[in-house]
């Protein structure tokens, strides 16, 4: 710690090795010797759980936060906590996603060899934490939340369906064909209908021919598939005798399904097409498709209706922002002009060495499926490619197929998969293609069955309460039976609205940021408000039974701000009426209340004043509830007169004194005000400062007991001051 005296602070860390004490001094080294004395007090200062009254208060436990892979390796930070606390929390090892992966597979790995040190060191473990909004696997969770899948279609009957392998630069490269019994007629009209569907939406060429006669095309509407069932049919005159029905879909890649093809003269009910409905079995000799092409096709039952395009990304739908294209960059001319996007490349190089790309704020889904949808066109024909890629090293995330290029617009519809986390930038590469394409209308899509059905709210209560429970079995397993005592539903209380009964309601997605909402999953919004801890606590009493459990088990609520003066404890007050509604039940048992205490000490004398007062208020509320009271999260920062929060670096001797000061007030006021049958314990958040690192806790700010390098601060006197009752 950086103090303004210029004094280099006694090295301690030897001291810990001891068996009885961490309190011996040696080698000591000032650089200015008459500040010395105001330090040297704290070598007289005992391991802090000395000071507890044991007689008095017999069932109080002092505690520690830390890491539990740090208190694993039987080191210094175990034998800080074994030497002056009776008992330690885990920061993040207990909790959901530190133990539950995107598939819902558990891993208890940490946690067991936490206990097991726990157990070498002779102290408990206070579980923290068994149900919270935040720290969850979003993905896994939410997955469980999918619409679910009706069951198969029970419609009787066959079609006709058509695999490509992917898609091909012209139409004509994937064809199938029917030759009919008997020709077309030029001069007669002709109806023509068939029901179509397909795995991505698409539209392709049909045409008339007579085998052998120079391949004379007579151009039809072109025929169009979507996701589900439809049915097409139009009108026709041919102008030459024809024989030859030509389906053209080469530019298509994925599945085609044709049923109850229907071609008839007008006026006429004779089909001509033998065995339309494919409801005869075996496919007639009249279907065909050219010996090198390498898709297949059969006859089938009929499917269901299995899909919808969603759309997820809508890139640029007209191109019409200018030439700025917002999201779009990277190494190619390219412009929106026209309302589409030209990209152009003078040379042939490699694929990658002429791109554009679009970064998003939201990554592709790994393992998801995705469409790429769009309008393309170029001045010659060719080929480009697209992928997925995590911009950090641009490391790819999976591939689409290569995408034709023709001098006609077409649609193209590829799908990939994304193959990995964190892949934000969308990549067109154009190196291999030499001239200008032409894009519209791009778009990015999954895919959503259409033959399912959201969840309802019973389901989605009752399949939460499936994956509550399985999370809450795991964990008493891990345990064993040796924690005793949970944080069995943390943070659970808003801070701000009203319930309707003059109380905060519980946090929820509906009344928090949209950034909580990305971050969290809020378990109260399908278990209910009341049902949500009931939940909780049955499966912590139930599978602790099961799994060793045998000393009385006691569940806390924890939260923060109780301590609050901008509501006068409103907070605090909204937590014992929202526990005496959970109890309602008669059958739900919670047994403390934990108030995290994350509290900063003012220079503003009328302020630290305030402070003070409803420390003392929060104390007496909880005492007032008959639970027991734990200070679950205790750790303090400094706020000077202009309220700005001080770093360590810039803290003086006289403010934390003044921190000291404010540890003694909160310790005793503890012990004044809480009945002794109520007394829990306390647990110091932060044994040490704060490094100066991002996403550290409070960075930077005099949070512990002990500075960074384990030497005792005065808040440790004042610590210990107040478990004396001094």
């Amino acid at each position: 710690m950086n103090r303004k005296n210029n004094m280099i602070w006694v090295t301690l860390v030897s001291a810990l090795l001891v068996s009885c004490v961490d309190t011996d001094f040696t080698d000591i080294t000032v650089s200015k010797p008459e500040s010395i004395a105001q330090y040297e007090y704290l070598k007289d200062y005992a391991p802090l759980k000395s000071y507890i009254n044991r007689t008095a208060s017999p069932d109080f436990k002092l505690g520690l936060a830390l890491a539990a892979n740090e208190f694993s390796e039987e080191g210094l930070v175990y034998r800080l906590a074994q030497a002056n606390f009776d008992e330690v929390t885990a920061g993040n090892a207990m909790k959901y996603a530190s133990c539950v992966n995107d598939k819902g597979e558990m891993d208890f790995g940490t946690v067991d060899k936490f206990v097991t040190a726990a157990q070498n060191a002779g102290i408990t473990i206070y579980g923290h934490t068994l149900a919270w909004h935040a720290q969850q696997n979003n993905k896994y969770l939410n997955s469980l939340l999918n619409d679910k899948e009706l069951p198969p279609s029970t419609a009787e009957g066959n079609c006709l369906h058509i695999n490509t392998p992917q898609a091909q630069a012209n139409p004509w490269d994937w064809q199938n064909y029917y030759d009919l019994d008997s020709p077309l007629l030029a001069g007669k009209t002709y109806m023509f209908s068939m029901k179509t569907k397909a795995s991505s939406a698409v539209t392709f060429p049909f045409w008339i021919e007579t085998p052998n006669a120079g391949n004379t095309h007579y151009g039809m509407p072109q025929i169009s598939a979507g996701t589900t069932w439809e049915t097409i049919s139009f009108e026709f005159m041919p102008n030459s005798d024809c024989s030859r029905l030509l389906f053209n879909f080469g530019q298509f890649g994925g599945d085609l399904w044709f049923d109850d093809i229907v071609l008839v003269e007008k006026d006429s009910e004779q089909n001509m097409i033998t065995n339309g409905t494919f409801e005869d079995g075996g496919l007639p000799g009249n279907w065909m498709k050219p010996s090198w092409h390498a898709h297949s096709y059969s006859i089938v039952p009929t499917p269901g209706d299995a899909a919808v395009m969603i759309p997820v990304y809508v890139l640029e739908d007209d191109f019409s922002n200018g030439s700025a294209m917002n999201g779009w960059g990277n190494g190619s001319t390219h412009e929106a002009k026209n309302g589409v996007m030209e990209i152009t490349n003078p040379a042939a190089a490699n694929p990658w060495d002429a791109q554009v790309a679009y970064d998003l704020s939201t990554p592709f889904e790994e393992g998801t499926t995705y469409a790429l949808k769009m309008k393309v066109k170029g001045t010659i024909e060719g080929s480009i490619g697209a992928l997925f890629q995590k911009p950090d090293g641009w490391e790819g995330r999976g591939d689409f197929p290569s995408i034709p290029i023709t001098t006609d617009w077409q649609d193209i519809v590829v799908k990939a998969s994304c193959t990995g986390p964190d892949a934000t930038r969308f990549i067109l590469n154009v190196g291999a293609y030499v001239g200008t394409v032409y894009i519209d209308e791009l778009s990015i899509y999954w895919e959503k069955s259409s033959s399912s059905i959201p969840l309802t709210p019973k389901e989605k209560k009752d399949t939460l309460t499936w994956a509550m429970n399985n999370w809450v079995e795991g964990m008493m397993k891990a345990t064993g039976g040796y924690v005793t005592t949970w944080d069995v539903v943390n943070e659970a209380i808003s801070g701000g609205g009203d319930d309707g009964e003059g109380f905060y309601p519980l946090q929820s997605a509906s009344n928090v940021s949209a950034d909580d909402v990305n971050n969290n999953f809020y378990w109260q919004d399908y278990l209910g408000n009341e049902d949500y801890a009931r939940i909780v606590v049955a499966a912590a009493r139930k599978y602790y039974a099961e799994n060793g459990g045998t000393a009385p088990l006691k569940l806390f609520i924890n939260d923060y701000n109780l301590e609050s003066d901008w509501d006068d404890n409103k907070k605090a007050k909204s937590l014992v009426h929202w526990i005496k509604k959970w109890e309602a039940d008669g059958v739900t048992q919670i047994d403390g209340i934990g108030t995290q205490m994350h509290v900063s000490c003012y220079a503003n004398a009328a302020t630290q004043k305030s402070k003070e007062d409803h420390v003392v208020k929060m104390f007496q509320i909880l005492a007032e509830s008959g639970k027991l009271v734990k200070i679950s999260e205790l750790d303090m920062a400094y706020v000077d007169e202009n309220n700005n929060t001080v770093k360590t670096a810039d803290m003086t001797e006289e403010q934390h004194k003044a921190m000291a000061e404010y540890y003694k007030f909160i310790v005793k006021k503890y012990f004044e005000i809480i009945p002794v049958a109520q007394q829990y314990g306390i647990t110091q958040w932060c044994a040490t400062d704060s490094p100066d690192t991002e996403g550290a806790w409070r960075r930077a700010e005099p949070t512990g007991l002990w500075d960074a390098d384990y030497n005792r601060k005065h808040t440790y006197a004042g610590f210990a001051d107040g478990l004396a009752g001094k």
